[in-house]
């Protein structure tokens, strides 16, 4: 039996813990926390049991869905599961049907309202286009350099490539990589299953979902967890002195260099801001996303019993601005009247910035017994809790293949 050490319990580390500890490997998880789930976890504010951050998943998160189960957490009980509709101001709306794929985003397109006829038409060409190459881009450059060749400047661009941008890779169109923006389409709005596009809104806090069920999956199982325990060195598979086999880290790109030195993860940041409003319990959305546009491009989802999460993802002159001051910015634009209670979370190193041909380590390292995870090491997506999840069990076969003897 090989003994591996995970550093770092986000969900990038859970998902290498879990799938080392299945195949028989003795884990010990190091977290420098309290608690797991790195960026997306459960945190107390003001007696309330919320999340450091307002995370929405989408059903094309298929790893992530099936380590849930893995471990015990039923995604049918613990999402609510919707087709996906984007609703935005002036009136905009795009719905998704329960039609077989790709007639489901076909209908959704024609059928948005606040839309003429021939843009849909002209979007609906150039989509199909993307889909006939495959989803790959010529070269990579900017969302807006890309939906300005493509002269996709109208509606759709203001009230659904934008938004979905700035929420998925947590990165305005100005800035954000082309490239990760449509992989992102090729798996959601441009899959072959129907059900990737439906969104997944948690009904439970984030801690719930999977860091909670992994970390007792991960006892009863035998691994040891070291919470509260920062990891100060690796060197040749030893952590802060302590002998492993094989060592997997997994923690934040901007913690990595005081890890491995030699790793270059030179990367920006962006923010995400996280506006909780709290309501009377009958106030609700007749949809429980609604994108509110304005100059912060926030989405707020309806979490139910009257509480609000609004999303402000990136940089921006927002960042300036008291906590009073945004909570009154995101009461105004939901139009509910006055919240009876407010907090304001903010995650200034939320996720990395996904420029255009931004440079991502591997999960290899120049030490063979040394193994990187976590979402900016899988270049295919942007900061994405699937991401994450991928990376953690990729790293995890490398270090343990299904054929390796104990």
């Amino acid at each position: 039996m090989i003994r591996v050490a995970v550093i770092g319990a986000g969900w990038a580390g859970l998902a290498a813990a879990v799938e080392l500890t299945g195949r028989g490997a003795a884990v010990t998880l190091f977290e420098a926390g309290r608690v797991a789930g790195g960026r997306a976890r459960s945190v107390e504010i003001d007696g309330r049991r919320l999340d450091n951050g307002q995370h929405i998943l989408l059903g094309a998160y298929r790893e992530t869905l099936a380590l849930m189960r893995k471990v015990g957490a039923d995604p049918e009980l613990l999402f609510e599961r919707r087709p996906l509709q984007v609703v935005g101001p002036g009136g905009f709306r795009l719905t998704l049907p329960k039609l077989p794929a790709p007639l489901n985003v076909a209908w959704g397109l024609l059928g948005a309202a606040a839309v003429d006829l021939p843009e849909k038409l002209k979007t609906a060409l150039w989509m199909q286009g993307i889909k006939w190459r495959g989803f790959r881009l010529t070269r990579d450059e900017s969302v807006a350099d890309w939906l300005d060749a493509a002269a996709q400047t109208g509606v759709l661009r203001q009230q659904l490539w934008e938004p979905l941008c700035l929420a998925a890779l947590n990165t305005p169109a100005e800035r954000a990589s082309a490239q990760l923006f449509a992989n992102v389409l090729r798996d959601s709005l441009g899959s072959s299953r129907r059900t990737d596009t439906d969104l997944l809104l948690p009904r439970v806090p984030f801690g719930e979902l999977l860091p909670e069920p992994a970390c007792r999956w991960l006892a009863a199982n035998g691994a040891t967890l070291r919470f509260g325990q920062r990891v100060r060195t690796v060197d040749a598979g030893c952590v802060d002195g302590e002998v492993f086999d094989t060592v997997i880290i997994a923690v934040a790109p901007q913690h990595l260099g005081t890890l491995l030195p030699e790793i270059a993860a030179d990367f920006a940041y962006e923010p995400i801001i996280t506006v909780y409003l709290q309501f009377p319990a009958k106030t609700g959305l007749p949809f429980p996303l609604l994108h509110l546009g304005g100059n912060t491009g926030a989405w707020a989802v309806d979490r139910g019993h009257g509480l609000f999460g609004c999303a402000i993802s990136g940089h921006g002159d927002w960042e300036a601005l008291s906590d009073d001051a945004l909570a009154a910015a995101m009461e105004a634009a939901l139009g509910l009247g006055k919240a009876d209670w407010h907090k304001v979370v903010r995650e200034k190193r939320a996720t990395f910035s996904c420029r255009p041909q931004q440079p991502r380590p591997d999960h290899r390292s120049a030490d063979p017994r040394v193994f990187l995870a976590g979402d900016h090491t899988w270049a295919d997506y942007p900061a994405t809790l699937e991401g994450a999840v991928r990376s953690g069990l990729r790293a995890a076969r490398a270090v343990y293949p299904a054929s390796r003897p104990d």
